[in-house]
C-alpha cells in the first residue's frame, strides 16, 4: 500500500507528460488565434474631429438660368440647381427646404459632361416655381 502511494506522489510531483503526434482531423491548417490587445494610444491621431463640409450652404452652388431651365420653371414647376458633386438627393432636398422654405416633391440629378452635378427639384403643388424663382433672383 505504501509503495503504491509513493509511486502516485512521485508521478504527481514529476507531472504526467503526454508526448506524441497530434491527430489532425481536417485537411487544411488553420492558424491559431492569438491574443489581440485593444489599442491604448499615447496621443490622439487627429487633434480636432472632422467637420461635415457638406452643409446646406455648400450643397447648393447656384441656380441655373438657361432657357431650358426657364421653360421647366414655367411648365413643370421645377427649379434647376447646380449642386455639389458629393451631395445626394436627400441632402439636396433638405438644403432646398432650409434655404428657400419650400417643400419639394421629388429630386432628379445628373452629372454633366463638364463634371458638374445638375439637380432638378420639382416643387409640391402648394408652391409655384415662378414665384420662388423671382424670390431667389433667377428671373
Amino acid at each position: 500500500m505504501a509503495g503504491k502511494a509513493a509511486a502516485v506522489s512521485k508521478t504527481l510531483k514529476k507531472g504526467i507528460s503526454k508526448k506524441g503526434t497530434r491527430i489532425h482531423t481536417k485537411v487544411h491548417f488553420y492558424r491559431p488565434k492569438t491574443l489581440e490587445h485593444s489599442r491604448k494610444p499615447k496621443y490622439q491621431r487627429s487633434s480636432t474631429p472632422k467637420k461635415n463640409t457638406l452643409d446646406k450652404d455648400s450643397t447648393i452652388k447656384y441656380p441655373l438660368t438657361t432657357e431650358s431651365s426657364m421653360k421647366l420653371i414655367e411648365d413643370s414647376n421645377t427649379l434647376v440647381f447646380i449642386v455639389d458633386i458629393k451631395a445626394n438627393k436627400r441632402q439636396i432636398k433638405a438644403a432646398v427646404r432650409d434655404l428657400y422654405n419650400i417643400e419639394c416633391e421629388r429630386v432628379n440629378t445628373l452629372i454633366t459632361p463638364r463634371g458638374l452635378k445638375k439637380s432638378y427639384v420639382r416643387l409640391s403643388k402648394d408652391y409655384d416655381a415662378l414665384d420662388v424663382a423671382n424670390k431667389i433672383g433667377v428671373i
